[in-house]
């Protein structure tokens, strides 16, 4: 008999970093919860990183996840904008550790490929399989879309319990 886990994925940003929380049971995948959490554009840096901490951290009490995936940082053309994106993705791992979570870590094309197909997927096309897979979630944001598929990507990904792997 398997034992659900619940999967917390999360898209990290500073002006929005959607979560997702699943429910894995043996093969099969089941939403729980989804969100984006926003901090004040027009704060400062570290009061917006301490309010990305404090609002994950209350998902994370609310939802009691067993473990967390989350993205890694896109590399683009402009530096500052990747600095800037890895500072929200620190202050995550930092929080997600802090709870005692073990998080795996995932390239973009990686999600797209695990819920898709193609690691070229775009935003539009990772929504819709997101909702076909989760169809209990509803309509999801664009942010809270990514961070479901990085929970689904991560459950894709687990390592095969002990048992499994002797048989």
């Amino acid at each position: 008999m398997d034992q659900m886990i619940r999967i917390l994925g999360v898209d990290p940003g500073l002006r929005h970093t959607g979560w997702g929380v699943i429910a894995m049971d043996g093969p099969r995948l089941g939403w729980i919860a989804h969100g984006v959490i926003k901090p004040a554009v027009e704060a400062d840096m570290a009061d917006r990183l301490a309010d990305l901490c404090e609002k994950l951290r209350a998902v994370v009490d609310a939802h009691a996840p067993h473990e967390a995936a989350v993205e890694e940082t896109f590399v683009n053309m402009n530096p500052r904008s990747t600095l800037l994106l890895g500072q929200a993705r620190g202050a995550v791992l930092a929080t997600l550790a802090a709870a005692k979570l073990k998080v795996a870590e995932f390239a973009a094309r990686k999600v797209k490929q695990s819920v898709v197909g193609t690691g070229a997927a775009d935003k539009t096309q990772v929504a819709f399989m997101v909702r076909r897979l989760l169809p209990k979630a509803g309509e999801v944001s664009a942010d809270a879309a990514d961070a479901l598929a990085v929970a689904i990507c991560g459950a894709h990904h687990r390592p095969l319990p002990q048992q499994r792997l002797k048989a």
